[in-house]
């Protein structure tokens, strides 16, 4: 297993940043330029990344305040799963953004520069958003 890990201060409490990261819906806000055809519900997006290939991702476990578990809700071309982990800090949180794929070594070379740089990306993201 391959994994990517992004982590990020956020201006808000763990409440705040929870229940926006609970929502699917509120992902498009973090994903990349590169992401099209973007459709979500609260538990549910599916989207098209640039060129590579379509994803339906859902939300498979929750823990009130600390963790999202999103994981593929159809065939992936990649077993993975992306997990929130927050911890609180005084007036602020830390989020902890891991990408955990099942990568052979040709994907190994192609994704783990992409993968990477989403992880970052979505932190930054959701950190910039709560200034």
């Amino acid at each position: 297993m391959s994994v990517f890990e992004s982590i990020v201060t956020v201006n808000k409490s763990v409440n705040e940043v929870y229940a926006f990261l609970a929502d699917m819906n509120n992902h498009r806000q973090l994903m990349p330029d590169n992401i099209t055809d973007w459709v979500s519900t609260a538990d549910i997006a599916s989207f098209n990344i640039e060129n590579v290939t379509k994803l339906t991702l859902q939300i498979s476990h929750r823990i009130t305040g600390r963790e999202i578990i999103i994981t593929p809700a159809e065939k992936p071309p990649f077993d993975m799963e992306l997990k929130w982990e927050l911890t609180p800090l005084e007036d602020k949180s830390q989020a902890k953004f891991t990408i955990t794929a099942d990568l052979n070594m040709l994907m190994k070379m192609l994704a783990s520069g992409p993968l990477q740089k989403l992880a970052h990306e979505e932190t930054q993201n959701l950190a910039e958003l709560f200034k």
